[in-house]
């Protein structure tokens, strides 16, 4: 299998992970005695870092950056995508899956956790892609 496949793989196994992790707390986060911020924040974290890691293994790119900075914009876009009603987006923002991709509410506390979360996930991804031997094949 090539480095590029096997990031990809792994890119696509941290996006599911994260996505795990991101239901789990916002279920049982309160539950476990988790502060507000860190169930509230901690969960905009997840969803920036799930950003990234899905678009790095959509664009199986070997360069941070341009995937950083289109996951910021991603993430803005959404974030400020609260700020338009219209009934059917606000129908849908009530539901569980509209709640958990939209949101509900503008705030740019939440940017700079998606921003958070992002920078994260890239340097992870980064530090991880730097520890897998090169494809001598290649």
């Amino acid at each position: 299998m090539s480095e590029r496949a096997s990031g990809r793989i792994l890119r696509i196994a941290g996006t599911v992970a994260v996505i795990a992790v991101g239901l789990a707390l916002r279920r049982f986060g309160y539950d476990l005695g988790l502060p507000f911020l860190v169930v509230k924040y901690g969960g905009s974290i997840l969803w920036g870092a799930m950003v990234y890691l899905a678009l790095a293994a959509l664009l199986n790119s070997t360069r941070a950056v341009p995937v950083i900075a289109f996951a910021v914009v991603i993430a803005a876009s959404v974030e400020f995508s609260r700020l338009y009603h219209t009934p059917w987006l606000n129908e849908f923002r009530l539901t569980n899956p509209g709640a958990l991709l939209l949101g509900r509410v503008f705030s740019l506390w939440n940017i700079l956790a998606y921003v958070a979360g992002i920078v994260t996930a890239a340097f992870i991804d980064r530090r991880l892609a730097n520890r897998r031997p090169a494809d001598p094949r290649l």
